[in-house]
């Protein structure tokens, strides 16, 4: 998703995922380094004694480990269903060196290639009706999990979406969320859901927002999107969990690049969310 960090950090990183594959008794696989942003994770295929599997390395400075990040996709192993279709943590092995905190979890493999590369939807895709049913089935039973985890937080929602959108936002209705549902964390033609770091409580419509904001490049997309979704996009009940995806989008957009090349059209999409409500929206962008 992200280019490689400075030589220093990927260095130090890549030096770390090969003490997780002697930890977990794994072998590195060929296939490419996935990198997270600024170097905090690196993903990749490695090979277990029975067979392969995906390993994510994960590293905050010594001190700032823990926390919601840190603890997501363990949690998410405990307390996600298993209907909501996601790669199952298989290990997972935590250590210190020089001054920082690792984490390396080891998932099943998933055979099924991301929706896209990039968390930004750039190209039309041809996704099944089944893939479809499949995620809103999957966004249902996850909403149903009851967490004390926030994906986001009210504080954050009644100081920074006014501040990036000039609305403020009404009352707030919450649910469990992914938290960072894109085309990148999502598989297809065969649906599952990567990436659970930052699952937990956020408003109504957030994830449903999110999907539709990373598609507005490709209209047939965001479109369908918004159909599939019309029972909360562009209705009150949804309206603050749009704001707040936009908030973030605009609010990232000062540091990462393909979320400033998405800011105009984010833009564009809060005039309409400063429109009255009148009808189910579709694509505009």
């Amino acid at each position: 998703m992200f280019t490689a960090p400075e030589p220093i950090v990927r260095d130090r990183v890549l030096s770390a995922r090969g003490q997780a594959c002697t930890l977990l008794g794994l072998a590195d696989a060929a296939g490419g380094e996935l990198w997270g942003y600024a170097g905090r994770t690196l993903s990749g295929a490695v090979t277990t004694p029975n067979g392969p599997a995906w390993l994510r390395l994960v590293s905050e400075p010594e001190g700032k480990a823990g926390g919601k990040l840190w603890e997501g996709p363990k949690e998410a192993e405990c307390s996600v269903h298993p209907t909501v279709p996601r790669p199952r943590l298989l290990g997972l092995r935590d250590w210190s060196a020089d001054g920082w905190n690792y984490r390396a979890e080891l998932y099943q493999l998933i055979d099924a290639p991301p929706v896209s590369q990039s968390p930004v939807l750039h190209d039309g895709v041809d996704l099944p009706d089944a893939w479809w049913h499949d995620l809103h089935q999957a966004l249902d039973h996850l909403a149903l999990v009851n967490t004390s985890r926030q994906a986001v937080r009210e504080q954050y929602i009644r100081r920074r979406v006014p501040e990036f959108t000039g609305i403020t936002p009404g009352e707030i209705t919450w649910t469990t969320a992914h938290g960072d549902l894109h085309w990148a964390n999502l598989t297809g033609p065969e649906l599952t859901i990567l990436d659970w770091e930052g699952w937990g409580t956020a408003p109504t419509g957030y994830d449903a927002a999110n999907l539709y904001l990373h598609s507005l490049p490709v209209p047939g997309i965001a479109d369908r999107v918004s159909k599939e979704f019309a029972h909360i996009l562009g209705t009150p009940a949804g309206r603050v969990g749009e704001l707040t995806a936009c908030t973030e989008i605009l609010q990232a957009a000062i540091r990462v690049p393909f979320y400033a090349d998405l800011a105009d059209a984010v833009r564009q999409h809060l005039d309409h969310l400063r429109a009255p409500v009148t009808e189910p929206r579709s694509a505009r962008c």
